[in-house]
Formats: structure tokens, C-alpha cells, sequence
């Protein structure tokens, strides 16, 4: 009899160990899904901040928004980005285009005027977060890619050098060009080197994602090609997303500072992971503008 009942206490533990860990890998594998989704507020770095973890040994780099979708509605809505980085290398421009990462609904809100600008810029070893034009703090205004030219109204603008004339349509300056005095009001007007994005001069939105979205290259983007109703009904749903999210932030912060106080320590098991991984490379070997997915040698750019 008491072997009996030490075998079914012992039945029992093992039991409940079993489905404890099938739970915890379930878990884990739902979690892989959506890398920044975490239901108890915990920060979950968003994609771009990986990318900078990963090209931390890399000097100069832009980090461009080339692409931004949703799926889902409501409150189970997920939100993505997909990047263009462009890298100079000896003389030459490469491009990494990213496949589509999930992000916080936070992240997404935060960049959803911000299609086609760049959010991310190293400059020797220098970064910088913030919403610019594409190419304002690499290439635009900088002598060794091209030069400032004057049209037939005295207007002065940004005209690459002919080995990289295809940076025109890599930066979509062929639909909105780089006029000098936009430059100098981004480099003069206080809104260099700050968090400040900058969408054009005297408050003027001649950058961003509307105006981006209704040229031809951001017309064949995703959500170019989305009609206004989705996207109103994202702005909406993301809105209401990272509000939820914030509250429950403050929430966890709350809780997470009582317990350290009680038990001294904090530990996490949660993990995620990227829905990509990885990034293709994109080349360009003249001026002309097209689409690859091939290794890049001289730059290139695909939306």
C-alpha cells in the first residue's frame, strides 16, 4: 500500500514537470513568430536596432525605411518594416535590402510618417536616430559624390557625379530632388545632430511617407500600392496598439520595481526572433535603375 501510493506521488511529479516543459516549448516556439511581441511589457529590441548590433564594426552605413505593411485587425493586428542600407565602400555603394521584420506596434507608429527617409545613419563610427531625407548625411551635399547645380530658375540642387548617377533613383531624387536650400535649412536650422525628424523646410511636409507614397517608386511599394482605407484603418489599430502597449509598460515597470525590492533580482527566459534573418544584396554596375537580388559590387537600390 505505501508503495503504491509512493508510485502514484511520484507519477504525479512526473507528470506535472512533462506538461510544464511541453508548455514552456510551446511557448518559446509562438514566441519565434513575432520577435517584438511580448504580452507583459518587457522591452524586445525591434529589428533595426539589431541591425545596428550587427554592423557595429562597420563605419558608415545608412539605414533607410523602404517598405512598411500590416496584417491582422484589431488588437491580434501585427505591424512590419522592411529596410534599405546602404553602405560606401571604396569608391562604391552597396545596398542590403532586408526581407519584411516584425515590429512593436510603438516602433511602427513612431516611423509611419517616415516611408523613404532614412532612420538610422553612421558616420565614422558616429550614429545618429533620426527621421531625414534619404542621403543627407552621407551623400547629399558631399564633394566627393557629386555637387550642387543650378536649373534654369537659379535654383540650386544635388547632381551626382556620373559613377554614381544611379544614386538619383536609389535616394528618389529624381521624383523629389535635393534642393540646396532644404539642405541648408536641415544643417542650419537646428535640426542636424538632434531626434528632430525633418520632413522640409518651414514646416512644409516635402519628405515622408505621403509624399513618398505618391511617387512612382513608392506607388509600387507595399503600402503605396494599399488603398486609403487600409491605411487609415492601420493608423488606427496602431494607434490604439501602442497606447495598450504603453499602459502595460508602465504597468510592468511598476510590478517589476516591487519585486526587485522584495527579491533583489529579475531574470527573463523570454525570447524571440527575427521572421527574416536575413538580408539580400542588390547591385548596380551603371546609372540605370533596376531591380536584383544578385551581390552588390557598385551599389544598387529595388523596392
Amino acid at each position: 500500500m505505501k508503495n503504491g501510493l509512493v508510485r502514484i506521488i511520484l507519477i504525479g511529479i512526473v507528470c506535472f514537470f512533462v506538461i510544464r516543459t511541453c508548455s514552456m516549448v510551446f511557448s518559446s516556439d509562438s514566441s519565434k513568430t513575432y520577435q517584438t511581441e511580448n504580452n507583459d511589457g518587457r522591452y524586445i529590441k525591434d529589428p533595426i536596432d539589431k541591425l545596428i548590433t550587427k554592423m557595429s564594426s562597420i563605419p558608415n552605413y545608412s539605414i533607410i525605411l523602404n517598405d512598411m505593411d500590416s496584417e491582422g485587425d484589431g488588437s491580434s493586428a501585427k505591424y512590419k518594416h522592411r529596410y534599405q542600407i546602404l553602405i560606401p565602400k571604396e569608391g562604391k555603394v552597396e545596398q542590403e535590402l532586408t526581407g519584411w521584420e516584425y515590429v512593436s506596434p510603438q516602433y511602427f507608429q513612431k516611423n509611419i510618417n517616415n516611408l523613404g527617409m532614412e532612420l538610422v545613419s553612421k558616420k565614422d563610427y558616429k550614429l545618429t536616430k533620426q527621421a531625414v531625407p534619404a542621403g543627407y548625411n552621407h551623400y547629399i551635399g558631399n564633394k566627393e559624390y557629386g555637387h550642387w547645380k543650378k536649373d534654369s530658375s537659379g535654383n540650386s540642387f544635388w547632381e551626382f557625379y556620373g559613377k554614381y548617377a544611379f544614386m538619383s533613383s536609389m535616394l528618389n531624387l529624381v521624383t523629389f530632388p535635393a534642393r540646396q536650400s532644404y539642405w541648408n535649412d536641415y544643417y542650419r536650422g537646428g535640426y542636424y545632430g538632434s531626434s528632430r525628424p525633418y520632413y522640409g523646410p518651414r514646416g512644409n511636409t516635402v519628405y515622408g511617407t505621403s509624399r513618398y507614397a505618391s511617387s512612382p517608386a513608392g506607388k509600387s511599394s507595399t503600402w503605396g500600392s494599399k488603398p486609403n482605407s487600409f491605411k487609415t484603418k492601420v493608423r488606427n489599430n496602431v494607434s490604439k496598439s501602442a497606447s495598450a502597449a504603453k499602459y502595460s509598460n508602465k504597468k510592468y515597470s511598476t510590478k517589476s520595481s516591487g519585486r526587485s525590492s522584495s527579491s533583489g533580482r529579475y531574470s527573463s527566459s523570454s525570447s524571440r526572433s527575427s521572421s527574416s534573418g536575413s538580408y539580400s544584396r542588390t547591385s548596380r554596375s551603371s546609372s540605370r535603375y533596376s531591380r536584383s537580388s544578385s551581390r552588390s559590387r557598385s551599389g544598387g537600390f529595388g523596392k
